[in-house]
């Protein structure tokens, strides 16, 4: 087995293997004699089966079994007599004009990590910046909580239902006049504008009064989940028992007891802790981003490309998810793409930034211990159902670049935190809106020009560390069409307030 180099450009490389076909023979052999004593055939005893007929038998499946481990060892084997740290899986093409019987050439090709010089740890400095989480914070809490908590009233009987009031309604849905299965319910509130029931329906009760029939129409959506019902015109007799207008809700006992809480001193407890956490978070936000920019300014290496088109593909991908919520899509992507270098820069700064987080990490012996891999490992897995939950374990065991990907944002947090302890830290206790502002006026540096400032929050975020042999993300099982990620999700009801749901 012979490896020959074909590139050798910056982080490009290329090589030619040549697999003999005596090796490949020679594993076929191997293998004919680990499977031949399991093998059964008639005419012959059990275990007794010749080593030509095996071979005879199974020659396609041992062919491609000894190609590919032959395959496979060869360019591990590259790999690591020259002494190369790969940041992507090899792509290997195997020679079109193969055939058994002849030696196999493969081609493959990969890019490296880059060699990162000597990194600079010593002498970083940062200010945390502090917000005491008392009075004026609480309060604004409480009254964001309060704000936020629909609560609602009994309306007067000549009250005209509005947008944003909820119809306590008895109804009985029809197809054809006919009434069907679950489409019969008492005493259903439905919050008007909410979109909780079927397209048209909740329009149709804009306006009703207590004790106001109607008779809705509307047709069931092509994909409603009862199969029956899915395309058909339907009607609703209504009738409706009560309105109800939304009232403010105020920062006290009730509200607290709303939440399960004995009284509004407990509530201001727990929104005490709530708010330290979160103030703490804009804290670590404006350091972070210091240190950053520190590390970046003070380190300049190659990157490998492939790294930074997938982290650029990601980052377009989330400005084209924020345009498509713009007032005018068009315009926001005719910008976008007006910025797309300066995005680009921003990859690469990612990346950089994530290897050399990575080299300080392991310089520094920074570890995801395997109990706190578990933990990502669980946590990861609750968003896909019960059933499924296994299979994406066994996904990750099958993947360790998924895995990887899955520590990395821990891993980084933990080098960060090691960089803090390192780093001479002033302190300065300041205002919510001055440690806002602060973050806000620290951009990500990039060696392009400064990008305008709506786009600002698209390129803070935390630049994701890359652990040793990073690549691009693979996409994990497939979730269910019940687990569609943007699908709206239903509220739960009762079977006999079904046929009204999404």
């Amino acid at each position: 087995m012979q490896a020959q180099e074909t590139q050798n450009e910056g982080l490009k490389r290329a090589y030619r293997l040549t697999v003999t076909v005596a090796d490949i023979e020679s594993r076929i052999d191997a293998e004919v004699q680990k499977i031949a004593p399991q093998v059964r055939m008639p005419g012959f005893r059990p275990g007794k089966v010749p080593a030509n007929l095996v071979k005879k038998m199974h020659k396609d499946a041992l062919l491609q079994e000894a190609l590919n481990t032959s395959i496979q060892e060869g360019v591990q084997k590259t790999i690591t007599d020259n002494k190369l740290r790969p940041a992507t899986q090899p792509h290997v093409h195997l020679d079109h004009d193969y055939a058994p019987g002849k030696d196999a050439v493969v081609d493959f090709h990969f890019e490296i990590l880059p060699s990162i010089p000597e990194v600079k740890i010593e002498g970083l400095s940062l200010e945390r910046l502090t917000v005491e989480a008392e009075g004026a914070e609480i309060d604004a809490a409480l009254e964001r909580l309060a704000s936020g908590h629909k609560n609602f009233e009994t309306a007067a009987k000549s009250h005209k239902a509005a947008t944003g009031d909820v119809v306590v309604i008895d109804f009985e849905g029809k197809v054809d006049g006919v009434p069907f299965d679950g489409g019969k319910g008492e005493g259903m509130s439905v919050e008007l504008g909410s979109g909780q029931l079927i397209p048209g329906f909740e329009d149709q009760l804009v306006g009703v009064k207590a004790n106001d029939s109607k008779v809705i129409k509307v047709t069931f959506p092509d994909d409603y989940g009862a199969k029956e019902l899915a395309g058909k015109a339907a009607t609703f007799d209504i009738v409706v028992g009560e309105v109800k207008k939304p009232v403010e809700s105020k920062a006290d006992d009730s509200l607290a007891q709303a939440f399960g809480l004995e009284s509004l001193d407990k509530l201001k407890e727990l929104m005490k802790i709530q708010v330290e956490q979160e103030l703490n978070g804009l804290t670590r936000t404006y350091m972070k981003r210091q240190l950053l920019d520190q590390l970046a300014a003070d380190h300049d290496f190659e990157v490998p490309p492939s790294m930074v088109e997938a982290e650029f593909e990601q980052i377009w991908s989330q400005l084209e998810q924020e345009a498509d919520r713009e007032e005018d899509p068009e315009a926001a992507r005719k910008e976008m793409e007006a910025e797309r270098e300066d995005y680009r820069d921003i990859a690469v700064r990612r990346v950089r930034l994530g290897l050399l987080l990575s080299e300080i990490g392991q310089g520094n012996g920074v570890e995801v211990s395997n109990q706190e891999m578990q933990m990502l490992v669980t946590q990861a897995s609750q968003q896909y159902r019960p059933e499924d939950r296994q299979r994406f374990v066994q996904y990750l065991q099958e993947n360790p670049m998924a895995a990887a990907q899955l520590r990395a944002p821990l891993f980084e947090d933990k080098v960060v935190d090691f960089l803090f302890d390192k780093a001479i830290v002033s302190e300065k206790t300041v205002t919510r809106a001055e440690l806002e502002a602060a973050i806000e006026a620290e951009p990500e540096a990039k060696p392009s020009k400064k990008a305008p400032a709506k786009k600002a929050a698209a390129k803070k975020e935390a630049v994701p560390a890359k652990e040793e042999k990073p690549a691009a993300k693979k996409a994990a099982p497939k979730k269910e069409a019940a687990k569609d990620e943007g699908e709206k999700p239903a509220k739960k009801a009762p079977a006999k307030k079904a046929a009204a749901k999404k």
